[in-house]
């Protein structure tokens, strides 16, 4: 069903993940309120990757409450476990599991994925496990992405050529960088229909968040040149004008 991950792993990918977990955290936080997220409830974070969503889903539900994490990705899921017990978050469980094998039947009161269905061949199947994971009454929540909506100004022709390689090798796995407007429709084929949809554009001016595309490009720089979509020297090339991107103002 799904398709390698074209992003790097390990600890590599770790630390973007951070990056962009903190970045986008007061929107996440959010998103989990309005779905209705309180004490005492038993919450799923499928491909959790670092599991800073699934940490802060478990200080959500408190003590009474269960938060659990899956992710492919062993490396990922062991430094997720060493951090939460640096941390001392006890209501959590952190899983290495694909989403292949996600069996679980009316077990949990919110499933949660981000970023998750735009790297899959088979989104529906996914996400149709996603659903029989939730109790009768519960909710399914899912963040994904339009990469088309990425924008700067002024304009970066390095941004440009670095969203155009990241969609050519999501599109060449078989996945789809562009799902997020379509996910009512993914929804209700899997038999999902009180279905609520919001929009949100982030958009940063200084922090590490500005490094976020400079990093994802070379996280996919391996399968890019594998693919013969650009050479190593292009690569650099780009990466050193994406920089212009991550100048993060001198606070005084």
């Amino acid at each position: 069903m799904r398709t390698s991950y074209v992003i790097r792993g390990g600890e590599e990918g770790r630390a973007r993940l951070r990056i962009i977990s903190h970045a986008l955290w007061p929107t996440t936080l959010n998103l989990l309120n309005s779905a209705g997220i309180k004490t005492g409830m038993a919450c799923l974070d499928v491909g959790c990757g670092g599991g800073d969503v699934t940490f802060e889903m478990a200080r959500l539900v408190g003590s009474s409450g269960m938060a659990t994490g899956i992710d492919m990705d062993s490396t990922k899921i062991q430094l997720a476990q060493q951090e939460a017990e640096h941390e001392a978050i006890t209501n959590i469980k952190l899983l290495g599991l694909d989403i292949d094998h996600l069996d679980y039947e009316a077990e949990y009161d919110l499933v949660y994925a981000r970023f998750l269905l735009t790297h899959l061949s088979d989104p529906v199947n996914a996400l149709q496990r996603m659903a029989n994971a939730a109790k009768p009454g519960g909710v399914v929540v899912v963040e994904d992405m339009d990469h088309s909506g990425i924008f700067c100004y002024p304009a970066c022709p390095a941004l440009k050529q670095h969203v155009s390689l990241y969609n050519r090798i999501i599109r060449l796995k078989g996945a789809d960088p562009e799902i997020g407007p379509k996910l009512p429709a993914l929804f209700r084929q899997v038999g999902l229909h009180d279905l609520h949809l919001s929009h949100v554009q982030p958009a940063f001016i200084e922090g590490e968040a500005k490094r976020i595309h400079q990093i994802t490009l070379e996280n996919i720089a391996p399968p890019v040149i594998a693919a013969g979509l650009a050479t190593e020297a292009e690569i650099s090339v780009l990466f050193h004008n994406c920089r212009t991107l991550s100048i993060i103002p001198k606070r005084s």
